[in-house]
């Protein structure tokens, strides 16, 4: 007498769905990897902190605004830059007044240094100040940004250390501010 035994249905029918020798294959290790990366990237890119630029027209003065009144943590430059993940400026739409004139300009107030200035504004948010941007009126401080919301952040801030400030424009926001020094500062929100 002969006993036969049967394997459970399901044994017999996971090979059809997952054969091995096919997953350990070249073609499955390529796709495996490819899998992985793609995970791999969307982690580094979704986790990076939200980055706001603000171009200064002397980043000293910056500094000692960022760092001394609003009292600001200075930051790491995020992975995702390193790697040329960033957002470029758009510097064709940007408004001639804005920028400087001057063709001495150092090489602080360089729009495209990337090395600049970098603050922890909030948890996931960081602040990047690079030269750039040409002097007000009167030889004012001038600090542009195109997103309204760093601007209000910035704003919020200010309240909050007590500082003297007069909003001359609520869109695109403007204010002024006064450093330690009795310097104006000016925020300007640029539109494109």
């Amino acid at each position: 007498m002969t006993i036969v035994t049967q394997l459970p249905l399901t044994f017999n029918y996971l090979g059809a769905f997952l054969p091995i020798d096919s997953v350990l294959s070249t073609q499955g290790i390529m796709v495996m990897l490819l899998a992985a990366y793609g995970l791999a990237m969307w982690m580094f890119l979704t986790s990076a902190p939200k980055v706001y630029t603000i171009m200064v027209s002397d980043l000293e003065v910056a500094r000692q605004f960022y760092e001394g009144l609003l009292q600001l943590n200075v930051a790491d430059v995020p992975l995702h830059y390193y790697y040329n993940y960033e957002q470029s400026l758009g510097t064709s739409g940007i408004d001639p007044f804005y920028m400087t004139s001057d063709a001495t300009a150092t090489a602080t107030s360089n729009y495209g240094n990337r090395d600049g200035l970098w603050y922890q504004l909030k948890k996931n948010t960081q602040l990047h100040i690079i030269g750039g941007a040409s002097y007000g009126e009167k030889k004012r401080q001038r600090h542009v940004c195109f997103d309204n919301e760093c601007l209000e952040d910035i704003l919020l801030r200010i309240e909050s250390r007590r500082l003297k400030y007069k909003v001359r424009r609520r869109k695109p926001l403007n204010f002024l501010v006064k450093d330690i020094d009795e310097r104006i500062i000016e925020m300007v929100e640029v539109k494109n």
